[in-house]
């Protein structure tokens, strides 16, 4: 297996990766404003306030937006093509980056309802993941947990 390129936590971003782990999907909420933060901040882009707490997500969201990568610049992601590279709009409002993964790539639509599932990499990284709401009914994924 190739090596991958893997997130590295910061002390910002550790508690997001620790829910990973647990396969929760977490984000920052103000406790100023309440306003949802994705990717983790030091301070609330909405009011500048530093305090916060995790909350957790439903894991369901739509397709924002997405590509499909016909090339990688690295060996791991060359050896994966093509692959999907989505923001995902979460149902309670932030966005994320992630991929589509499940389904051919070319059945990928902008507004199409997916869910979170985590590839678990290694004992410290899962990384959130979606595949269509359909999915669901069938086999899970092969990499992946719900």
């Amino acid at each position: 297996m190739l090596d991958r390129p893997l997130p590295q936590p910061t002390d910002v971003s550790r508690p997001f990766w620790e829910a990973c782990r647990r396969h929760e999907l977490r984000v920052q909420r103000c406790q100023q404003c309440a306003a949802l933060i994705h990717y983790p901040k030091v301070h609330c882009p909405a009011d500048g306030c530093d305090r916060f707490d995790w909350a957790l997500m439903s894991g369901k969201g739509t397709v924002y937006s997405f590509i499909v990568a016909q090339r990688g610049f690295h060996p791991f992601f060359k050896a994966n093509l093509p692959y999907v590279v989505a923001v995902i709009e979460l149902d309670e409002g932030p966005r994320m980056m992630s991929n589509v993964i499940g389904l051919d790539p070319d059945q990928v639509h902008i507004g199409m309802p997916v869910e979170v599932v985590f590839e678990d990499v290694n004992e410290e990284i899962s990384l959130p993941k979606f595949r269509p709401v359909a999915a669901q009914a069938g086999a899970p994924l092969a990499g992946a947990r719900s």
